[in-house]
């Protein structure tokens, strides 16, 4: 394993993440689409990788969107290709909790139904309209970016590899 250093313009990606989201792309699609120059990743493939994990997986409100997005990237840094690769698997899951705590510590929690202060949800795989009212009562932006930010700086750390 080699020390890799990335460099990462935090608020940049930030700035992207919360951009990709206000045109109406999900949370996960979000930071994953602000990081796709990052690892030469297609940018349509992005989308359609994360098209599933909004709305907390499908809209079941369970682990946040822009949360598993950071993950998506982290698996995309943390590779392991080969399923003996336990070094860099331990790699992986070591920044996915580190990245996870972050954002916990930060809002208290990674679940979208708590995070969005819902009790009790009519289950509804239909996905909210994206209007004026939507997005002045969603809080979703500022966690898109928040974990676009804390990837970064996982990212920079140049983690062993």
């Amino acid at each position: 394993m080699e020390k890799v250093e990335i460099q990462i313009d935090i608020e940049e990606r930030r700035r992207r993440a919360v951009e990709y989201f206000i045109q109406g792309y999900n949370c996960a699609q979000s930071v994953l689409l602000a990081y796709t120059d990052v690892f030469d990743l297609d940018s349509e493939l992005a989308k359609r990788i994360g098209g599933s994990f909004g709305g907390g997986m499908g809209r079941l409100r369970e682990v946040c969107g822009a949360v598993t997005g950071m993950f998506a990237i982290l698996g995309l840094h943390y590779s392991a290709v080969n399923p003996d690769e336990k070094a860099v698997k331990t790699a992986n899951y070591a920044a996915v909790q580190r990245t996870a705590k972050a954002f916990k510590d930060q809002f208290g929690t990674i679940n979208c139904r708590e995070l969005l202060g819902i009790k009790r949800q009519k289950e509804s795989y239909v996905p909210s309209d994206r209007t004026a009212a939507y997005y002045a009562t969603r809080p979703c932006a500022r966690f898109v970016g928040e974990a676009a930010a804390i990837v970064g700086r996982e990212l920079q750390a140049g983690q062993l590899l």
